[in-house]
């Protein structure tokens, strides 16, 4: 185990760096730092959908509960990774798990055949929070790979998982019998047909 923190405040972030794993010092908006920081945030965001699903009175909330935090503490590696310049936690065999997750949550819902807007219920929203927030971090990691070496296989965990927050959003709509909030052409934009008479 590392480190215990035994204090919290250290003043030597105080002009603007931070200190990686390894014991080298960056600014805090370097690109390894901002994708640090999203993975952090994306797992905050996972803690909470986690607690919202743990108070659903239905079932099927509570069983999506112990793969989430599976994948909670895998999101943990994955930061610790990116903060060790060359350090690899996350493997393949992690993005295949999430992969036939995914494939199961997926086989029972009906063909999706229009965009779905986050909303229908706060545990919804919350879903759909982690799952944006999960595409910010990958985001976040493809421009890290532009300037440094990264884990290809880590980009690959927030990826699949991203899609599976996604089906995850929809099997909630189910599970709890809330309609999805389906996105609607707005009847003001002109019509092509319009804009070619113009």
């Amino acid at each position: 185990m590392g480190k215990r923190l035994s204090k919290i405040y250290t003043r030597t972030g105080d002009q603007g760096e931070t200190g990686l794993g390894d014991g080298s010092r960056i600014l805090k908006n370097q690109p390894r730092v901002v994708a640090m920081g999203d993975i952090d945030e994306l797992n905050a965001h996972l803690g909470l959908l986690i607690e919202q699903l743990n108070q659903s009175s239905i079932a099927a909330c509570a069983e999506w509960v112990p793969f989430l935090r599976y994948c909670q503490h895998r999101i943990f590696d994955l930061g610790g990774e990116i903060s060790i310049p060359g350090f690899e936690l996350i493997h393949s065999d992690h993005v295949a798990l999430i992969e036939t997750e995914l494939d199961k949550l997926n086989e029972p819902l009906a063909p999706l055949e229009n965009f779905i807007l986050p909303g229908g219920s706060l545990l919804i929203a919350q879903c759909h929070v982690a799952r944006c927030t999960c595409r910010r971090a990958e985001r976040a990691v493809i421009t890290l790979s532009e300037s440094d070496t990264i884990n290809a296989e880590g980009l690959k965990f927030l990826n699949r998982f991203s899609d599976f927050l996604f089906v995850l959003c929809r099997s909630i709509a189910v599970a709890t019998k809330t309609p999805e909030v389906l996105w609607q052409k707005d009847h003001l934009t002109p019509s092509a047909e319009s804009l070619n008479r113009e």
